[in-house]
């Protein structure tokens, strides 16, 4: 459901972004906001980026976020008819979002672009929250930062922009304070001295407020996940997920846990747990120490499958993914480690060309250094899967292992 500020105008609750809803609000004389402009016409394609669209979406962003309409008159900034804009193609909508990104420092990501109506067609673009401020333009050797103030819009003095700075960096360090704190809460209890634990968690830079997912919803975003990880992931390891029980997930503390689910004496050694919270949070702590080696072995506590290592990770990113699909969250501070308190250093075995374990390229690790990282969980699926790549790289090549073998190759990122 969506809460814009045409439904505030209108004493709406959260309801589907609809022509008819933008009808209303025109029929109603709604007036632009410092969250709200209207535009009687879409922008050319041709030079997009140096039209008055970065700065339009940068001064939303400065203040908290908003709403562009491209479709509708006004009068004394007061909405007074429709007008249509054309189609609004997917090359319109490309070189749109790519404005966003390449003409404004740090980029807005995240855009919600709704195509509204058929024979009178409009486009309306929510510009999420962001707490990445300020957020500045340039004009050849020349940059600002431009807010809304009412319904104009203003550029920053150096006062409000050196203010948005500390604001920026005193988010970061509460962030990265929830991350740590939410990676002992996971990590705690775990059997650490008989075999190694992968603790990942994630907390989304603009946590959700006001949304408690139910338990079909808790357990759709776990599907949703199985899938998202098959995208990058192929099946030659022990994926966590599919030792959960993500069909029935539990409540908890403002979150729901899918709870272990190889519970038996011979199955124990996949055990995972896997917890989706409301406030868009997610975790997941998996045994990777002492998997099953033969029918009649196992690995040591301290000897690790790269492979399983990159299981975890893939599945852990799908679970990110399909969070912030169902939450409409974009940005999460990510940490990931491997949890061993045992006398013998750990290690991360790798395989062999004939698909064998092989440690002969094995680093003793005695300290597993946690790999810390920002994920954009709302960008293209190419830009998510280098992100996860680079996430389970980072993560192996700590053991000495240098290929990945679970999680696929990405595209070059070359133009993006």
């Amino acid at each position: 459901m969506d809460f814009t500020p045409l439904h505030r105008a209108l004493g709406l609750t959260p309801s589907p972004l609809t022509d008819e809803l933008l009808d209303a609000a025109v029929a109603a004389g709604v007036t632009e906001t410092d969250d709200l402009d209207w535009k009687s016409e879409l922008p050319p394609i041709k030079n997009l980026s140096q039209t008055d669209v970065p700065k339009d979406i940068a001064a939303m962003a400065n203040a908290g976020g908003g709403m562009i309409v491209y479709g509708v008159e006004e009068k004394q900034k007061v909405a007074t008819r429709r007008k249509d804009t054309g189609d609004f193609t997917e090359v319109h909508e490309r070189a749109y979002r790519s404005a966003a990104v390449s003409a404004i420092s740090p980029p807005v990501f995240g855009l919600d672009i709704y195509r509204l109506g058929m024979d009178c067609r409009a486009v309306a673009v929510i510009i999420p929250a962001s707490v990445d401020g300020p957020h500045l333009i340039y004009k050849n050797d020349y940059f600002g930062a431009p807010v809304r103030n009412d319904a104009d819009t203003a550029w920053m003095r150096e006062r409000q922009i050196e203010a948005m700075y500390r604001a920026r960096f005193e988010e970061r360090r509460r962030s990265s304070e929830a991350v740590d704190s939410l990676y002992g809460e996971t990590a705690e209890g775990r059997d650490t001295d008989k075999r190694a634990w992968l603790i990942a968690v994630a907390h989304p830079r603009i946590p959700t407020v006001s949304v408690r997912p139910d338990r079909d919803e808790a357990r759709s975003i776990f599907k949703r996940a199985e899938t998202v990880t098959l995208s990058y992931a192929n099946r030659n390891g022990v994926h966590p997920l599919e030792n959960v029980n993500s069909l029935n997930p539990r409540p908890g503390l403002r979150r729901w846990i899918a709870v272990n689910a190889a519970t038996g004496e011979r199955e124990l050694w996949r055990e995972a747990w896997a917890e989706v919270h409301h406030d868009g949070s997610v975790t997941l702590a998996a045994a990777v120490g002492g998997h099953r080696k033969t029918s009649s072995g196992d690995f040591e506590g301290w000897e690790v499958e790269g492979r399983g290592v990159e299981c975890c990770i893939a599945d852990f990113a799908a679970l990110i993914r399909a969070v912030a699909e169902t939450q409409h969250l974009d940005e999460y501070e990510v940490r990931v480690g491997i949890e061993w308190t045992g006398t013998q250093p750990l290690q991360i075995l790798t395989i062999d060309r004939m698909g064998l374990t092989y440690d002969g390229v094995s680093n003793p690790i005695r300290k597993f250094t946690p790999v810390r990282a920002s994920i954009n969980a709302a960008g293209s699926d190419e830009a998510f899967h280098r992100d996860v790549y680079r996430l389970a790289e980072d993560s192996v090549n700590q053991g000495g292992v240098t290929h990945l073998h679970i999680i696929s190759e990405p595209a070059s990122d070359e133009g993006d």
